[in-house]
């Protein structure tokens, strides 16, 4: 097993805290302010799917919409899966942070 690159850990010690702002960001959103937003956090859910499944060889696979109250428990899945296919952390924290921004 080779040893994890010096910048990885604390790139994705960034990740997480990242996406936990995005989260506490979202639970703030009036829920008018959130339905406008889905479609934003379901396209870097589904981005970060199909990433996880190019990285692992695996087809691309439509995630379900299972709704506002839902999306940032997808978003929280696809980052882990993210993460365990091996992926560069450092833009996804980027990612997150424009995600954040926006909303």
């Amino acid at each position: 097993m080779t040893p994890e690159p010096q910048r990885a850990v604390p790139a994705r010690e960034a990740v997480g805290a990242e996406l936990e702002r995005v989260a506490r960001r979202w639970q703030q959103l009036p829920l008018d302010h959130a339905l406008a937003h889905v479609p934003a956090v379901r396209a870097l859910v589904q981005q970060l799917a199909d990433e996880g499944a190019a990285a692992q060889g695996l087809p691309v696979t439509p995630v379900p919409d299972l709704g506002p109250a839902v999306v940032i428990d997808q978003l929280r899945v696809m980052v882990h899966d993210h993460a365990a296919a091996g992926l560069d952390p450092v833009p996804l924290a980027e990612r997150l942070t424009a995600l954040r921004r926006s909303l």
